[in-house]
């Protein structure tokens, strides 16, 4: 598609972490005028309230490449403003608008759980909700949650070892145990992620915990030897201690429900065990029928996200439906929204990155995703003739933007926004600083900029 035949075309985008940042720079560089809509009221979505907080470099070469991304004259900004069925904006509206195509880069902004009993308890938690309360996203930066001493963490993956990093470095808890469906050879986390923890790792427990499982292992051509020895590999590199809390593994066990106490705290997880049994290549966790309670006072859920389902798209297998015969396909994937009742794609409508598959939570896979959604919609306005009213259509949603009973941040005021947060950072001579609430950034936002003394 060439720019100069590009001036015309009008492309809404929802969502502005790394799918949506990348998947608008391909169209701007192709001359598509974006509009590109935020939940938050900054940018960066993953890339700035999913990854550990304290990897200040990785975020701040992220935060850069966004600022070039958004200095584009033709890419507008609009963050604080949710499109959803109880959102500010619907779906339907933002099509009804006037946009040649819409591109839902969302991200899984629903919560999975898996329906057990005892998930209402205090103290059984989701993931997601952590990771945003310990990177200061609002309102999850303002929340309060109730850490025990010992903790149980459900999964064996980047985010499970994400979690075990804050109770054990930041908390500072007594115990954390990682409950795992299947075995040592199956996990899912790097060495490197695991060097964080690697010296809090009770060593003995460890090799009791290999031994137990390691029939069931050798049963489906596992070896338990080669699953010790990769875990014990990031105590190589691993970083020095800062709490006495143990770290203990608990394979081959699936979570059956949450046990009770007083005050409806939870006070012990009950799993069944496991055995694995060959299925396509790989493995699948047979529940054997014999159960057994871990004493612990917290739960955390690690087991991945789903989309909102309220968001107005078709929901299936945690992700928005996608047209099984696309149109417009970028190496073989399908990019567009699908109507399961009607059986064909919904009009103009694309979702790309986690919008499109949920829990990939890389952010070099969310950008290639984004950057191939793009790609699919410029293959759909190759079919189309440019917009004839461009303008009106930026005026009728400025309108409807105006008459919202809340402040839509935009470019510029994002940017006053980031530049008090640097400041602030140097003056109290750290790394990084973030305002904790959507107040009292919005409150920095509206301060009547200071003017230069004559």
């Amino acid at each position: 598609m060439e720019t100069e035949s590009q001036n015309n075309y009008l492309v809404a985008i929802i969502g502005a972490g790394p799918a949506g940042l990348y998947a608008a720079k391909q169209l701007a560089n192709q001359g598509v005028y974006v509009v590109l809509i935020n939940r938050d009221i900054k940018p960066g979505g993953l890339a700035e309230y999913g990854i550990y907080h304290s990897k200040h470099k990785m975020k701040g070469g992220l935060r850069k490449q966004f600022r070039r991304i958004l200095e584009a004259p033709n890419i507008e900004y609009y963050g604080n403003l949710v499109v959803g069925r109880k959102g500010d904006l619907t779906l339907k509206e933002l099509d009804a608008l006037g946009f040649q195509a819409v591109l839902v880069t969302v991200g899984a902004q629903g919560t999975k759980w898996l329906g057990l009993p005892g998930e209402d308890l205090l103290g059984v938690y989701h993931a997601k909700d952590i990771v945003y309360h310990y990177n200061k996203l609002p309102p999850f930066s303002q929340m309060k949650f109730a850490i025990g001493k010992h903790v149980a963490i459900i999964g064996v993956g980047n985010v499970m070892l994400d979690i075990a990093r804050w109770l054990i470095r930041d908390v500072k808890v007594g115990q954390v145990t990682a409950v795992a469906r299947r075995g040592p050879a199956e996990v899912k986390f790097t060495k490197k992620e695991m060097e964080s923890v690697a010296r809090n790792l009770d060593l003995a427990d460890l090799d009791d915990e290999i031994e137990r499982v390691a029939t069931r292992m050798q049963a489906v051509g596992q070896d338990p030897a080669a699953a010790k020895e990769f875990i014990l590999s990031a105590l190589v590199k691993a970083q020095d201690p800062v709490s006495e809390s143990r770290f203990t593994f608990d394979f081959l066990a699936s979570p059956s429900r949450m046990i009770g106490g007083e005050r409806g705290q939870v006070r012990g997880l009950d799993v069944e065990d496991t055995a694995l049994v060959p299925k396509n290549g790989d493995t699948k966790a047979k529940r054997l029928g014999t159960k057994r309670t871990l004493p612990v006072d917290t739960v955390i859920f690690c087991i991945g996200d789903r989309v909102d389902e309220d968001f107005g798209l078709p929901v299936r297998w945690n992700e928005f439906v996608k047209s099984p015969e696309p149109h417009y396909p970028v190496q073989e994937n399908s990019y567009e929204a699908y109507d399961l009742e009607a059986k064909r794609p919904i009009d103009r409508v694309f979702v790309a990155g986690w919008s499109r598959e949920a829990s990939n939570g890389l952010v070099g896979v969310a950008r290639k995703d984004g950057e191939n959604g793009a790609r699919a919609v410029l293959q759909y306005l190759d079919t189309q003739p440019p917009g004839e009213n461009i303008t009106q259509v930026l005026e009728e949603f400025r309108s409807r933007l105006s008459k919202l009973a809340k402040k839509v941040v935009t470019k510029g005021e994002w940017q006053r926004l980031e530049s008090q947060e640097l400041a602030e950072a140097g003056k109290l001579g750290l790394e990084e600083f973030k305002f904790a609430s959507n107040e009292e950034m919005l409150e920095v936002i509206e301060r009547p900029t200071p003017q230069p003394a004559d």
